[in-house]
């Protein structure tokens, strides 16, 4: 291995291990701040056990649309917060994969390129999958 080759992939690893603490770090403070605001705001789940009912309760109905979650991060709503905390950390790894593949690509590696190209498209096919069913 030539000292170029190994600086490139300490730099790919430091790159993904920034990803991933970034995107985990970032996800905790959002979910943190989303609990706090729930519990604390008018309208959370602090303002009586029915607000709960309707969302862990049978029959809950939990908001799933985009629109639902931009507005409430307009009014930082603590639900939508936490949303917005849970899908930065369900995107996290997948933006790993998504660089790895970037970093398997430039070194020319063919059958790692491969797997991983597999991987994220299993990843973003389970998604499309989930959202239709």
């Amino acid at each position: 291995m030539t000292a170029p080759t190994g600086k490139r992939a300490a730099t790919a690893e430091d790159a993904i291990s920034a990803i991933l603490r970034l995107g985990v770090s970032a996800s905790l403070l959002l979910i943190g701040t989303g609990s706090v605001l729930s519990f604390t705001r008018r309208g959370g789940y602090g303002s009586g056990a029915a607000e709960v009912a309707r969302l862990a309760g049978p029959g809950g109905s939990f908001p799933r649309t985009l629109s639902w979650l931009l507005g409430g991060l307009g009014h930082l709503d603590g639900q939508a917060v936490i949303v917005a905390g849970l899908l930065l950390l369900i995107a996290t790894p997948v933006m790993r994969v998504a660089v790895s593949l970037v970093v398997f690509a430039r070194e020319r590696d063919r059958v790692y390129l491969a797997i991983t190209a597999t991987v994220l498209a299993l990843l973003l096919l389970s998604f499309a999958l989930g959202r239709a069913g």
